[in-house]
């Protein structure tokens, strides 16, 4: 692929500004590319988007995945939980995000969550969610739980639409949880997340987000699972690949940050910089700290 060329120097009424940098050219990211950075053993990066700005940054500082998440609920919203969100918003920021990665040619796996209430009712509910989030820009849509969303997960990826799994602590049924609890720590949990992410894997997700689960159960089933890449959210560093929110990574929370978050903005002089150090950090496998994660 040729370079983008670089843009001419340019006059202001405060002198000559330098031309612009090119931007960077890396392969789009699919599915054969997250599966060929698995078998490479090099870690998929993974970062929260829900405007095209931060979507456009995230992508130039070489991010593979953008995940809109419904964690913006809380994020942008100010809501005590995701609970509340809905399609609709759902739908609005996939569409900004996605317009941020075409302005800039961008090449980031887009990841949509499909919200609370939107992919329970019945199969066919979850392929009409699933189809709009699609339209506005995703590349794939997620979705939370084991047991019974696995006929849901085959329904979909027969229809053409790859789907991303999530378990551990789930933030659409935290009141259910008992609250922002890890998952797992018990001999019998633990068999039953395993085996809810064996189902998932055989009902055709490619994608499982293990969220606040014991280190040594996250790399046991990144072990076991050869066709569905794991990325850990306070899970340690056993799996395939890590995912952050972008404002907790920025060190901007309405809430308490969690202790596995590392602020990679208090070293750096920008938000891009920041982005940079947190995939170097990934790709280097000196974060996340697994002394943060013994749950």
């Amino acid at each position: 692929m040729n370079p983008s060329p670089t843009a001419p120097a340019s006059a202001t009424p405060y002198g000559t500004l330098p031309p612009a940098s090119p931007l960077p050219q890396r392969r789009p990211v699919s599915l054969p590319r997250l599966q060929q950075l698995r078998e490479s053993g090099e870690k998929i990066t993974m970062l929260t988007a829900y405007d095209a700005t931060f979507a456009a940054v995230a992508d130039a500082a070489g991010v593979e995945c953008l995940l809109v998440g419904d964690s913006l609920g809380m994020v942008c919203q100010g809501l005590p939980s995701t609970v509340g969100v809905t399609l609709e918003t759902m739908r609005y920021h996939t569409e900004s995000v996605s317009r941020g990665l075409h302005r800039v040619q961008g090449t980031a796996w887009l990841i949509a969550d499909l919200p609370h209430g939107s992919y329970a009712e019945s199969r066919e509910q979850a392929l009409r969610s699933a189809c709009q989030l699609m339209q506005a820009g995703a590349h794939m849509v997620k979705l939370e739980g084991g047991g019974w969303t696995a006929p849901t997960v085959k329904f979909l990826v027969e229809r053409g639409i790859p789907v991303c799994a999530h378990l551990g602590l789930t933030p659409q049924t935290v009141h259910a949880l008992g609250g922002y609890r890890v998952q797992g720590k018990t001999e019998a949990a633990a068999r039953t997340l395993k085996q809810h992410a064996h189902e998932l894997q055989d009902a055709g997700a490619t994608m499982l987000v293990l969220e606040m689960v014991p280190a040594w159960l996250s790399a046991e089933l990144t072990s076991e699972l050869h066709h569905c890449h794991t990325i850990g959210i306070g899970a340690g560093k056993g799996t395939a690949g890590q995912v952050l929110v972008l404002h907790d990574m920025l060190g901007i929370n309405l809430g308490k940050i969690p202790k596995f978050v590392h602020n990679f903005m208090q070293d750096a002089g920008n938000v891009k910089a920041a982005i940079e150090a947190y995939v170097q950090a990934v790709k280097s496998d000196t974060f996340p700290d697994d002394k943060l994660h013994a749950w």
